[in-house]
């Protein structure tokens, strides 16, 4: 049995046991009721007897009949019995010394004991007739007055409950089963479509938006919902993630080769000549050299590039003063930059103070300073820029360089991507920078574009979260 068999089944068992419940209970409670009714109804009627005769002053019971007729209810019987149990008056049946003595009748014994007394459903020996009995007992006048009325089908359908009120609790009892049934269908059809997910999803399978269930219309569908979109989601971003990894393997694997093949290249050729002159020993090693520092960088990237993939907020944010962390990446670069007669324009605000990661900080701005040293061309100009809008700081790291090709300009910061491979690889860049600046930037909450100003050039504009508070 499915769990929203087991749901509907179990909530509508415990509806109709408390409809049925609350039906007999009501049905009891209504006979009661009326039964409560015609009991006050003849023990007025008694009273308002003895009032009569009281005020007649009939003793002998004279002007009763003349009472009755005049103040009765159909089919009424009275009778008056003294407290011996000795009929007195009935009348329906005159033959009073014939009668039995009704001390030791069930109504004559409570009104005896508590003043008023009933019998719903007696037969009676005198007329052989069942009897509805109320009794009255009047101390003063030392008698007891019954008023009955024949258990008959009027009576007993006067005192049966409204048949309408059961058919309409019915009725209503019907219908909310109907909307339970529909309400613990849906929830446990949810429920089942749910765990078959989680079945599917912890084998492993491979699973699709199209493969998703369709779920119900209501709170639990719609939660239902969302946990299989992100359990996809999810997936496909772990495979995603994946296949970038593999790419920046295989990507990496093929970059390590040039500069290790440069290196053991160079130093074959200096194990293969001892007489070669100290000058050509000399240039193969700077070539070793600098191939190792390009390894190194290549090495520092990718490094960097998995921390940020696995542990974005492992990353420590301190209160960095960027006034001076650019300052220092201008002295460091100030070599290169005079060698093609470059010019850096440092156009940030002063006491420019944001909390973030100074190593991260660090690599955003310097790879940005060593792609425009690289790419931007001799005798041009590199200007930094910034303002703060709350909460972001906004910067523009731009250059009136040879500028980026439009059609290059949506990639240039994938990994290992290059506009010109060739020129490129001669620089000593790894391909990987414009990928550090941005998982940089992402790090710190921002977002980053390139542009291609007007008056030609490159220029890099993004945002970094000004996140004291974070400190």
């Amino acid at each position: 049995m499915s769990t929203g068999t087991k749901l509907s089944t179990g909530v509508i068992s415990i509806f109709i046991l408390m409809a049925a419940s609350f039906i007999i209970f009501q049905h009891i409670r209504e006979k009661e009721f009326k039964i409560e009714l015609l009991k006050d109804k003849l023990k007025d009627y008694n009273t308002s007897l003895n009032d009569h005769i009281i005020a007649t002053q009939d003793t002998t019971f004279t002007y009763i009949e003349d009472y009755i007729h005049h103040h009765t209810l159909l089919n009424l019987r009275a009778t008056i019995i003294s407290k011996s149990g000795d009929v007195l008056y009935d009348n329906l049946f005159k033959d009073y010394k014939s009668m039995s003595n009704h001390l030791l009748r069930d109504e004559i014994i409570e009104a005896l004991k508590n003043g008023e007394g009933a019998d719903i459903d007696r037969r009676s020996s005198t007329l052989g007739h069942e009897y509805f009995y109320v009794a009255s007992y009047f101390p003063q006048q030392e008698y007891i007055i019954r008023t009955s009325l024949p258990y008959d089908q009027e009576l007993i359908q006067t005192l049966t409950a409204d048949m309408r009120f059961l058919w309409l609790t019915l009725a209503i009892a019907v219908l909310l089963s109907i909307v339970l049934y529909r309400f613990t269908h849906q929830l446990g059809s949810n429920i089942t479509k749910l765990r078959t997910f989680a079945t599917l999803a912890g084998n492993g399978s491979t699973l699709n938006k199209a493969d998703l269930p369709q779920f119900s219309n209501d709170e639990l569908g719609e939660i239902a919902d969302r946990i299989t979109k992100l359990y996809i989601q999810l997936h496909n971003t772990k495979q995603e993630q994946n296949i970038l990894k593999r790419q920046l393997t295989e990507n990496a694997t093929h970059e390590l080769k040039t500069p290790v093949a440069t290196i053991q290249g160079c130093l074959e050729t200096i194990l293969a000549d001892p007489t070669m002159s100290e000058e050509v020993r000399t240039q193969f090693l700077q070539r070793s050299f600098r191939q190792s520092q390009r390894l190194t960088s290549l090495l520092n990237d990718i490094s960097t590039l998995h921390r940020l993939d696995d542990a974005p907020n492992s990353y420590s944010f301190d209160i960095i003063d960027l006034n001076s962390l650019v300052k220092q990446i201008i002295n460091e670069t100030e070599q290169e930059v005079a060698a093609k007669d470059m010019t850096i324009c440092d156009q940030l605000p002063q006491q420019l103070i944001l909390g973030g990661n100074f190593s991260l900080l660090y690599s955003i701005f310097r790879n940005l300073t060593d792609n425009a040293i690289a790419y931007a061309g001799s005798g041009t100009t590199i200007t930094i820029s910034a303002y703060h809008q709350s909460p972001y700081w906004h910067f523009t790291f731009s250059d009136n360089g040879i500028g980026i090709p439009q059609e290059h300009q949506p990639r240039i910061f994938e990994r290992f991507y290059r506009v010109d491979k060739g020129r490129s690889r001669k620089s000593g860049g790894t391909g990987l920078g414009l990928a550090v600046v941005k998982n940089a930037v992402l790090a710190h909450g921002g977002n980053i574009r390139v542009d291609t100003p007007d008056e030609g050039g490159t220029s890099f504009t993004f945002t970094l979260r000004d996140d004291i508070e974070k400190q």
